[in-house]
């Protein structure tokens, strides 16, 4: 077998199956290499504070790089859009939010988490208090933590039905009062200062992680799966033609006759 292997013919086509596994292993090696660069964290400082005006647009999903990023603005918070929302959870310890309606100086609204606590009842003490202030006409700054809307979730079935569980823009915009069809950012600010009888919410900072992309892992081994095959189906053409060399070498040298039967056999 290993003199049919040397032969020019065979030769030849070992070195174009050779071609066609090196083609395939490069195919493979790129699919790896998107793979890693996809997976590739962009560093991003959330915690250089940045204006929310260049950070994400309103009437739009927020970008990615926007999620967790320290943002300013001015604007004023609208009394009597306060909402309280339960089962949040600070420094290990499940409470409740008070969450404010907030128009910037451009005109755009957007929800802010005023702070925590761990009392239902201190909760919605802040919250009427809150309500019964006057909006403040001059523009006051604001700085904090913003985060992608949540998505809205049905309370218990034991719970008050109005019972928020979740920061979500489209519930809370069915809440306030004058709101009607204005501009709206698709998430949230975790305020750094909190009113009195609320903590500081803890926003930390956000964790990165290293996203893996599967789909390109998967068709990389693919590629050296097709890249062995193409040498496997030359061994396996060399091998088929040997063995019809050694079986017809096999046939001509059986003696004439050899199969057929004495006319004296019994």
């Amino acid at each position: 077998m290993i003199r049919m292997m040397v032969r020019p013919r065979w030769i030849a086509a070992l070195v174009l199956a050779l071609a066609i596994s090196a083609a395939f292993a490069a195919l493979g090696q790129w699919q790896l290499a998107r793979a890693i660069s996809s997976g590739e964290v962009v560093e991003r400082s959330t915690e250089t504070v940045q204006p929310l005006s260049d950070t994400v647009s309103p009437d739009g999903p927020p970008a990615q790089v926007a999620e967790g990023q320290m943002i300013e603005t001015t604007g004023s918070f609208v009394a009597g859009d306060e909402q309280v929302i339960s089962g949040r959870h600070n420094g290990g310890d499940t409470g409740f939010w008070v969450v404010s309606h907030f128009v910037t100086d451009e005109g755009a609204s957007i929800a802010v988490a005023r702070g925590w606590t761990a009392d239902a009842d201190e909760a919605a003490a802040v919250r009427d208090r809150l309500a019964t202030q006057m909006s403040i006409l001059s523009l006051q700054p604001l700085t904090g933590r913003f985060l992608p809307s949540e998505a809205p979730a049905l309370p218990d079935e034991d719970a008050d039905p109005d019972t928020m569980t979740t920061v979500s823009t489209a519930a809370l915009i069915n809440l306030w009062a004058n709101w009607s069809d204005q501009s709206v950012y698709q998430g949230y600010i975790v305020d750094t200062v909190a009113p009195d009888g609320l903590t500081v919410i803890d926003s930390p900072e956000p964790e990165v992680e290293v996203p893996l992309n599967w789909l390109n892992i998967f068709y990389a081994l693919e590629w050296v799966v097709f890249a062995g095959f193409a040498v496997f189906l030359w061994y396996r053409l060399v091998r088929d033609a040997w063995e019809r060399e050694v079986e017809e070498a096999e046939a001509a040298a059986a003696p004439a006759g050899a199969d057929q039967p004495h006319a004296n056999a019994p």
